[in-house]
């Protein structure tokens, strides 16, 4: 990558990123190159390509080095500051972390569409996007949970059942804990209202998400308790969900994490 994170052109048409830099995706304002030839589209493994004369002038004056997370059946969870760390760790399973600039990188296996600002400091960087190579990183790396899947999606499934009040809300199973301390639950459930509060926009997809985080953290330990859920179906009706639609998106969540 040059100077700003933006990929090198790789051919004499997008020399000096001449073609705006971006991919050909065959829509306006993209690179209209006949041959694929830069960003994560020229992504490659191919030691004949990476020692070519065209690679070896990049890799001079390259300022950073970047890769496809989804070419290498990856996707990287992109925390852009403290705040974002600190929903991650509170929702998210631990895996492979990647110290950035100004964050992290969490790195799951498997692939997904990348979309940015999934959450406030947060991107998904997986198919058709570049990430910043920083190093291996370290921690074992986990599968790509539902959690971060579900962040790309624009509004939750259908859902499977639908009754009017949750009158046996669902407490989890018996795993063992993964919590490093009691606060560590409240402190996310506290973070899950917060989330739901502070939606502008897309709340019946907001609340969903957070349910599915909520649930892929602490849904199998057996901590949830009628208490914690209360807290969460208010906050969403606080925004203007009604209780049906809470037990709706609570349900699709315990669906989609197999609970």
């Amino acid at each position: 990558m040059r100077a700003g994170k933006v990929p090198f052109g790789n051919c004499r048409t997008c020399a000096k990123n001449a073609c705006g830099g971006r991919p050909n995706m065959k829509t306006p304002g993209h690179c209209h190159c006949p041959g694929i030839c830069h960003a994560w589209a020229a992504a490659t493994t191919n030691p004949h390509v990476l020692n070519s004369p065209a690679w070896v002038r990049a890799w001079r004056d390259a300022a950073a080095v970047a890769y496809h997370p989804g070419g290498a059946g990856l996707t990287v969870v992109d925390l852009d500051n403290e705040a974002a760390i600190a929903w991650a760790r509170t929702s998210l399973p631990a895996t492979r972390t990647v110290r950035t600039t100004r964050g992290e990188h969490w790195i799951y296996q498997g692939v997904m569409r990348s979309v940015n600002a999934v959450r406030p400091g947060v991107d998904i960087k997986s198919l058709m996007a570049y990430a910043r190579w920083l190093g291996w990183g370290s921690g074992a790396m986990a599968a790509l949970p539902g959690a971060v899947s579900a962040l790309a999606l624009t509004d939750p499934p259908p859902a499977c059942r639908a009754p009017e009040t949750l009158s046996a809300p669902y407490r989890g199973g018996q795993e063992e804990c993964r919590h490093r301390a009691p606060a560590y639950l409240d402190r996310g459930i506290a973070m899950a209202e917060q989330r739901i509060t502070g939606a502008r926009d897309q709340v019946h997809a907001t609340v969903y998400r957070t349910f599915l985080a909520v649930l892929s953290t602490h849904g199998r330990c057996g901590c949830l308790t009628d208490t914690h859920i209360t807290r969460l179906f208010t906050a969403a009706q606080t925004k203007g969900e009604s209780p049906r639609h809470c037990t709706d998106a609570w349900a699709n969540a315990r669906t989609t994490l197999g609970l």
